[in-house]
């Protein structure tokens, strides 16, 4: 696509996004009334010429991944990114790895004209949404693994599930060639994953981490939290409970990274709907499981709500708690 096809007579007045389409002879329009500003990219190609532009115009350029089902933590990201870069550029992309075969691919929220629109406010240059057969084509068998970290915390309990993540962020670290990538904390052993892939295969990207987003009466924000019902929302708060607890004995002085975990844990039974996954003690950047913490720990933990699975965290040992 040559970007002279931005100044043909008339384009400026439509109310319609158009789609840019390398495989198309022609603009196709999409029916959402949103900004011509914002560029909606369906192919690999479209999006990498795209970035290219940005970066031989000398220009900083941000990524934001997300699999839609925007909330207010990915309109954070998407902030954090407009202050640290020129343009920016945000994904939609529901990705299949990273599912298991018993979880929530076919109902997972998509409301893909209501994120262009919040996208769209937030001054997004670029949005990058690519068909599952447009990443993966036919034939497609390689993977990106990051060993010895993708089977702790959630990739005990879902298998695949971090090798289907750093799959997938390193075809976009490819495609769009960001210099900096957000990611919330709130998937903090995913950013830890990242952040090692990253490291251990030279992708010449900065990795921001942006602190968790909490609806008023400290639930993580979550595009799951959807799921809840009115008395599972409520029950949901029992994560956030356990991080305090956690944070609290932290703060008098416990050190002993079993003893927090077991004084965290006993806000459970009093939510008999959400059952346990985990309640770690680890490393922040390893993921090890400590026995001491001696600096900083990250205390993570994971509980079903009903049949929703929900994850929340807190970073011991610094000053920012990260939650009320």
């Amino acid at each position: 696509m040559g970007t002279g096809a931005l100044a043909r007579p008339g384009r400026a007045k439509l109310d319609k996004i158009l789609f840019f389409n390398s495989r198309a002879d022609s603009w196709g329009r999409l029916s959402l009334r949103v900004s011509l500003l914002m560029q909606i990219f369906l192919t690999i190609l479209d999006m990498w010429a795209a970035s290219r532009a940005v970066r031989h115009g000398g220009k900083r350029l941000g990524l934001v991944p997300t699999m839609g089902a925007l909330h207010e933590g990915h309109l954070s990201l998407i902030r954090a990114a407009k202050s640290q870069s020129d343009s920016v550029a945000a994904s939609i992309f529901v990705n299949p790895l990273q599912f298991g075969p018993n979880e929530d691919l076919a109902k997972y929220p998509r409301d893909f004209d209501r994120d262009c629109e919040l996208l769209k406010k937030e001054g997004v240059d670029f949005l990058f949404a690519p068909s599952v057969e447009e990443m993966y084509p036919a034939g497609a068998v390689t993977h990106v693994t990051v060993e010895g970290l993708s089977d702790k915390l959630c990739g005990k309990s879902r298998p695949g599930h971090f090798r289907g993540v750093t799959t997938v962020v390193s075809k976009l670290f490819h495609i769009v060639e960001p210099d900096v990538a957000f990611f919330g904390q709130k998937d903090a052993a995913q950013l830890a994953i990242i952040r090692r892939m990253v490291r251990d295969l030279n992708f010449l990207v900065e990795i921001e981490a942006c602190p968790i987003v909490r609806e008023s009466d400290g639930l993580a924000m979550s595009s799951r939290n959807a799921y809840l019902n009115a008395q599972e929302r409520k029950a949901a708060l029992v994560l956030n409970r356990t991080l305090k607890r956690v944070q609290e004995l932290f703060d008098q002085g416990e050190r002993n990274a079993a003893r927090l975990a077991d004084g965290g844990k006993v806000a459970f039974p009093e939510e008999k709907s959400v059952r346990l996954d985990y309640l770690e003690i680890v490393d922040p950047d390893s993921l090890e499981a400590l026995t001491e913490v001696k600096k900083t720990a990250l205390a993570a933990v994971a509980g079903f709500v009903g049949t929703t699975r929900l994850i929340d965290n807190v970073v011991l040992g610094t000053e920012e708690k990260g939650f009320r």
